[in-house]
């Protein structure tokens, strides 16, 4: 499969998020099943920003952490079949490095280390002015496949 890019448009076909919750702008390359990179451009003008450390203005963790498995989302969701289906987090083990502040480009690096039986497992690394802002190690599912693979429950006799 080859790789390609996804506009602001684009990206949403593969990515169920909206906003204020779409943590990604564009997706610069994504190889399906394989990478997929990208960035938010953050502006004075996202809902967080005022309120999340008035006078010291700065992206909430957790964003940034979503803004990871959003990117990672769109390298499993490119697959054939997969376009538009809504995945879940399992685990994610994350460290933060650098504040992510307003007027910067938080560029956003996943990769797919393994996907089977509607599980992923994946890295992503954000950047900022070329400094690692935030890492990490993450499990995301899509449990309309997932839920093939596990056991059924006992119906009460």
């Amino acid at each position: 499969m080859d790789k390609f890019s996804l506009n602001c448009i684009e990206l949403q076909d593969y990515q169920p998020n909206r906003y204020p919750f779409l943590m990604i702008d564009h997706v610069d390359e994504v190889m399906p099943g394989k990478y997929a990179r990208g960035y938010k451009n953050l502006t004075m003008n996202e809902w967080y920003f005022p309120v999340h450390f008035p006078g010291g203005h700065n992206m909430p963790g957790a964003l940034q952490l979503e803004a990871l498995a959003q990117m990672l989302t769109v390298a499993i969701t490119t697959l054939p079949g997969l376009k538009g289906k809504v995945t879940h987090a399992l685990q994610h083990t994350v460290r933060y490095r650098k504040e992510v502040l307003p007027g910067k480009k938080f560029e956003i690096d996943t990769e797919v280390l393994s996907w089977n039986r509607g599980i992923c497992k994946g890295r992503g690394v954000a950047k900022v002015d070329g400094e690692i802002a935030c890492e990490a190690d993450m499990l995301i599912t899509i449990p309309e496949i997932l839920e093939q693979y596990l056991p059924k429950k006992k119906s009460p006799v």
